[in-house]
C-alpha cells in the first residue's frame, strides 16, 4: 500500500462545551470518514452537526487539495479542546449579580489516506495538427 498521508482540519469557536463535543467524538474516533458520517446522522446530540461538518471539511481538503483517495480516508486524529470562555452574569435576587461562564470548542481532525492513482496520459495522434483547418475565413479569401 502507498504511504499515507494526513491532512488537517481545524473548527474554531464551536459554541457547545467541549465535554458534550468530546462524548460524541469518542464515538468517531479511529473509524473511517464514511463510518463516521452514517454515525454521526443518527446520533441525536446537537454536537453532531458540528463535528460532521469538521470531518467533510477535512475530507474536502483531503480529496479537491491534496489529492487523496476519499474511500481511503480514515480518522486519525480527532482532539476536542476548550475554545474561549465568555464572561456573562444572570441578575438574582436583592439586586446581585451571578456569574456564568459560555464555554466554546475548538475541533481537530486529521484524516489519513492514500493517493488516488494516477491516470497514463493518452498518446496524442502526430496527424491531428495537419488536418486542422484555418480559423479565419477572410484570410482564404484574399
Amino acid at each position: 500500500m502507498a504511504d499515507l498521508l494526513t491532512v488537517k482540519s481545524y473548527t474554531k469557536g464551536v459554541d457547545l462545551a467541549p465535554r458534550k463535543v468530546g462524548i460524541v467524538a469518542s464515538l468517531v474516533r479511529n473509524r473511517t470518514v464514511a463510518d463516521a458520517l452514517v454515525i454521526l446522522e443518527h446520533v441525536p446530540r446537537r454536537s453532531s452537526l458540528p463535528l460532521k461538518k469538521a470531518i467533510e471539511s477535512a475530507r474536502a481538503n483531503a480529496t479537491n487539495n491534496h489529492g487523496l483517495d476519499g474511500a481511503s480516508l480514515t480518522i486519525s486524529t480527532l482532539s476536542v479542546t476548550v475554545g474561549t470562555r465568555l464572561r456573562r452574569f444572570r441578575p438574582a435576587s436583592r439586586g446581585r449579580a451571578l456569574p456564568f461562564q459560555k464555554k466554546s470548542s475548538n475541533i481537530l481532525i486529521e484524516v489519513s489516506g492514500s493517493l488516488k492513482p494516477k491516470k497514463k496520459p493518452v498518446a496524442k495522434a502526430a496527424a491531428a495538427p495537419a488536418a486542422k483547418k484555418p480559423s479565419n475565413v477572410e484570410e482564404e479569401t484574399k
